[in-house]
């Protein structure tokens, strides 16, 4: 086993320790903040609509303009995690999102708080992949996956958080001043970006791959003290697949031993992606405008729906290392479906009116929706090697953001027109079925796998 080798069959023997849950810990709350600062929009949009005066079609416009931002940031801090590390990609990303976050809050009409949303999109799109990235890079194999989702629920508090803060605000504070400062609570990642500088260590995988073995010597040997000091014991290195220290080549996500594998990830992104964004995004508008209920009583029913996501997220944790990939990512497009079609029967074939039909479609698909949701993160950085692997997650989310862009406009084109709330929930009961298709024909399963051994 050679000096590469070494370092990384260490690293991957390490049990979790004390440090590795503060790196977590770090990493979850960025997370965090990239759902809040994402979905803060949902829950000021009960408001906005009359304090800018705009229509559904300008709101799809203006949600849509915060994920043209991501798809930007998540293409170039793919490239620079590659480049410049894990650690400094994901420090600017926080800054970026701390900054315009501010910028949202002081915006004075519909232009500038578009453009304010779009460059903290810059800094959304980079966050949630390079600490994907570093969390997977950082776990061994036989709790990767668990650990993976653990860390990912807490982007659910934020999806559960924002809203009920949204109620809470708005209600004390009053609609004008209540989304400013919702938009203001978003500025915590500067903090965040000041703890990581101390405390987050690079990615020991990324650092063995360009070579810089005594930084990674003392990144490893941290993490080994720390075992040690929680009273752990160290197995034997083992490494059955050499260490990745090839350059890397940007080109080859498309590469014949990747293709297969880039199509699987990409279609798995956009397809949940388009029916979460669609949904979750307009959810609480949905309640106001379609489902008639006031602003609060809306805010607090996406509280409720969003409350079954933070449950599920910890099944799936628990779930995810018993079942495999393949077959939760495939529930979880099933049951997607499900959910979807309840909707369209009770408001095509039953006449549903009010909020029901809404809260109760809603409530099942966001109980499957987050084992896919979570699972894309953890999928795309198993499947590619080291030396790719920061940029194919970001590619991987860069067409997420696609979806995040178009589902917000063709969603708020549907409730302006004629198909409504029932074409709505026609199309996303196709998105799901497609995705299910998708994991059955092209996944592979990487359940108890090394990273390096999947990168062969």
């Amino acid at each position: 086993m050679d000096t590469n080798e070494a370092l990384v069959g260490r690293a991957e023997r390490l049990p979790v320790t004390t440090l590795h849950r503060r790196v977590m810990v770090i990493l979850g709350f960025g997370t965090f903040f990239d759902a809040f600062d994402t979905l803060v929009i949902a829950s000021a949009l009960t408001v906005i609509f009359s304090s800018l005066h705009i229509s559904f079609v300008a709101t799809g416009m203006l949600i849509g303009a915060g994920y043209v931002g991501q798809l930007v940031g998540a293409v170039m801090f793919g490239v620079c995690s590659e480049i410049w590390g894990r650690k400094k990609s994901f420090v600017i990303a926080l800054l970026i999102m701390g900054l315009f976050s501010i910028g949202a809050a002081l915006s004075w009409n519909i232009q500038s708080l578009a453009l304010s949303r779009a460059l903290l999109g810059i800094g959304l799109g980079g966050e949630a992949p390079i600490a994907g990235t570093m969390i997977a890079e950082l776990l061994q194999r036989h709790r990767r996956g668990r650990y993976f989702l653990m860390y990912q629920t807490l982007y659910q508090w934020g999806i559960l958080l924002t809203p009920l803060a949204g109620f809470l605000l708005i209600d004390w504070l009053g609609p004008e001043t209540g989304w400013r400062v919702l938009f203001g609570f978003g500025a915590a990642p500067l903090l965040l970006a000041l703890v990581s500088i101390w405390w987050l260590p690079e990615s020991v995988r990324w650092l063995v791959e360009k070579g810089r073995a005594q930084e990674a010597e003392a990144i490893v040997t941290r993490f080994e003290d720390a075992a040690r000091a929680d009273g752990l014991v160290l197995a034997r290195p083992v490494m059955s697949a050499p260490a990745d220290t090839k350059a890397t080549r940007f080109t080859e996500l498309f590469h014949p031993n990747y293709l297969r594998r880039t199509v699987l990830c990409w279609l798995h992104w956009f397809l949940c992606y388009y029916v979460v964004v669609g949904l979750v995004t307009w959810l609480p508008g949905l309640f106001v405008r379609v489902g008639h209920l006031s602003v609060t009583q809306g805010l607090l029913a996406a509280v409720g729906v969003n409350l079954i996501t933070v449950v599920m997220g910890y099944v799936s944790a628990w779930l995810v290392e018993r079942l495999g990939r393949r077959l939760l990512f495939s529930v979880g497009f099933a049951g997607m479906a499900a959910g979807a079609l309840i909707g369209f029967v009770e408001i095509t074939q039953l006449d549903v009116e009010s909020g029901i039909p809404l809260f109760t479609a809603a409530c099942v698909m966001q109980a499957f929706l987050i084992f896919n949701a979570i699972g894309c993160y953890l999928y795309t950085a198993e499947l590619y090697p080291t030396r790719m692997r920061g940029w194919g997650s970001s590619a991987g989310r860069a067409v997420s953001l696609v979806a995040s862009i178009v589902a917000p406009i063709t969603v708020g084109a549907m409730l302006g027109g004629s198909l409504g709330a029932a074409g709505m929930f026609a199309v996303f009961t196709i998105a799901s079925l497609l995705g299910m298709v998708v994991i059955l024909w092209l996944g592979v399963e990487t359940k108890d796998m090394l990273l390096e051994e999947l990168s062969r």
